[in-house]
């Protein structure tokens, strides 16, 4: 594994996949590195890749809200993505993409030791939870995997553009939120 140092470096010089070529930039990560909870998106859009930051958009700001809901903010988490550049008109990451990247998310994930890790949406569900993930039918429940407890809930961009989706992610915050209280 490498430290973090290295590993930003490499992922920022990263063209393992078509990816690379289209980037303006590589959406690293961003937050507490010791944090106890991480979140993870599926890839970065077009705000996030102009900045170079995760989840800087309006999502972003409907991300910020929600963790304000349950007295959080993004100092106390860290949020990355599945693939660390953006795919082109915010499509789904495709499995050879992510493939591509998911080792330096295991990277991040080995150097953070978080003990939850929330998937935001469907794609980074069914990425780290399993492939047959059912966003709608079971988010907001938690599943043991070696020491990290994962949760799935919506995410941000799918509730701003299904506003009923929003009272089920709170509740999901508040779970995220009971279980922090527990441990």
């Amino acid at each position: 594994m490498l430290n973090w140092e290295e590993l930003e470096k490499t992922c920022k010089s990263c063209k393992n996949c078509a990816l690379g070529e289209t980037r303006n930039n590589v959406v690293f990560g961003t937050g507490d590195r010791n944090a106890k909870v991480m979140f993870v998106g599926e890839g970065p859009g077009e705000q996030e890749d102009i900045q170079g930051k995760p989840f800087v958009g309006r999502a972003g700001q409907l991300l910020d809200d929600m963790l304000a809901a349950i007295g959080m903010n993004r100092d106390q988490v860290y949020i990355a993505n599945i693939v660390k550049c953006r795919p082109p008109n915010n499509r789904d990451p495709l499995n050879l993409e992510q493939d591509a990247c998911i080792g330096y998310l295991r990277n991040q994930v080995y150097l953070i030791k978080p003990k939850i890790i929330v998937c935001l949406g469907r794609v980074a569900a069914m990425k780290i939870i399993r492939a047959d993930f059912k966003i709608t039918q079971e988010h907001g429940l938690f599943e043991k995997r070696g020491d990290v407890l994962l949760m799935a809930t919506f995410h941000p961009a799918f509730i701003l553009r299904d506003p009923r989706k929003r009272p089920d992610a709170f509740m999901d915050m508040c779970a995220l939120e009971d279980k922090l209280l527990e441990m």
